[in-house]
């Protein structure tokens, strides 16, 4: 018996009844011979940690465009949250904490440039829309390993795609993943921005603690103690229903809710924010339209075995850049140099 078969059969001794196990993956778009060290789902997950794009990620946005603070998230620190509460709730209830960290460590690895306004711009300017969720999906199925991609498990590839909730219901059905561990990383990815967005917030002096609702601290004082009364609540929530899906108490729910409502009016969607996201489309779009006029540049970065018409491939490499290249590449296209006299 292999390692990985040692594991799968662990698996199946102590997780929940209800766990996506290793052994019973539906597998991958390309059928693969099994490793003899570790799991599919562990495979997935080394894979995304050492991809190019999830390097990228600590180079992105999470919500203050190209912050100089060392303190503030980027989408890489967004991510490495994410997943720590995941891995904590699926430990907890007993599924696989394995398929759960690789499906956080990937459901954002399609952002955009500029946080959200990056990807509201590439929506009204892109042919096919934008989503980056499905931008996600694109990175490990296609854009990775020269047009190769991931070949990631079904599982994991399910999870990206279905993490996103945008301002809808977090545990609504329609939409919900095929997967427990799915669910978790979907609730999750709320735990940790509306949290640790709220504390950047505060931070850049952009809220002030006195401006935010009372209710919202009714469940923590701070970052911590809030994040840990989520957790628990998801946590003991979900047990009491039999492990059926994952869920929030009623009251619980409704503050996350809330908290985020307040951001997407006060942060998000803000006069602060505006007028950064006047700056960002302004960038963006000069890029696309520069680079839709040559394309030879851009399969100097993107190989051109990758799949798609012109405008996807530019969209693409739009996606791909983290803020600082597209300030870097504006600059060099747009700006006047100086001239060097030697």
């Amino acid at each position: 018996m292999t390692i990985r078969e040692q594991t799968e059969e662990i698996e199946r001794k102590i997780l929940h009844p209800k766990a996506c196990l290793s052994s019973q993956s539906k597998g991958r778009l390309k059928p693969e011979k099994e490793g003899d060290i570790r799991t599919c789902f562990q495979r997935d997950r080394d894979r995304i940690i050492h991809s190019k794009a999830f390097r990228r990620l600590k180079h992105k946005t999470q919500v203050f465009l190209a912050p100089k603070g060392d303190h503030y998230r980027t989408r890489l620190t967004h991510t490495l949250e994410v997943s720590q509460i995941a891995r904590t709730i699926a430990r907890a209830l007993r599924l696989n904490e394995d398929l759960t960290e690789a499906i956080a460590l990937g459901h954002d690895l399609g952002h955009t440039p500029f946080g959200h306004a990056g990807e509201e711009i590439l929506r009204e300017i892109y042919p096919g829309g934008f989503k980056h969720y499905e931008q996600s999906l694109r990175v490990v199925d296609i854009l990775e390993r020269k047009g190769q991609g991931l070949n990631l498990t079904l599982e994991v590839r399910d999870g990206i795609l279905k993490h996103s909730k945008g301002k809808g219901e977090i545990f609504s059905a329609s939409g919900a993943t095929e997967t427990l561990e799915g669910q978790i990383v979907r609730v999750s990815d709320v735990i940790a921005y509306v949290n640790h967005d709220l504390d950047d917030a505060m931070r850049a002096g952009v809220l002030k603690k006195s401006a935010i609702p009372a209710n919202f601290f009714k469940i923590g004082e701070n970052q911590s103690k809030r994040i840990d009364t989520m957790v628990k609540d998801v946590i003991y929530t979900s047990l009491e229903a039999g492990l059926k899906e994952i869920r929030m108490s009623k009251e619980i729910k409704n503050i996350t809710y809330a908290l985020r409502d307040f951001l997407y009016e006060h942060i998000y969607e803000g006069d602060i924010t505006k007028g950064e996201f006047k700056k960002a489309k302004k960038i963006l779009s000069d890029l696309y339209n520069y680079y839709l006029q040559h394309t030879d540049e851009v399969f100097k970065e993107i190989s051109k075995e990758i799949i798609g018409d012109k405008e996807r491939v530019v969209c693409d490499f739009i996606a791909g850049m983290t803020d600082r290249f597209a300030l870097m590449m504006y600059e060099k296209l747009f700006l006047p140099q100086p001239w060097l006299v030697f």
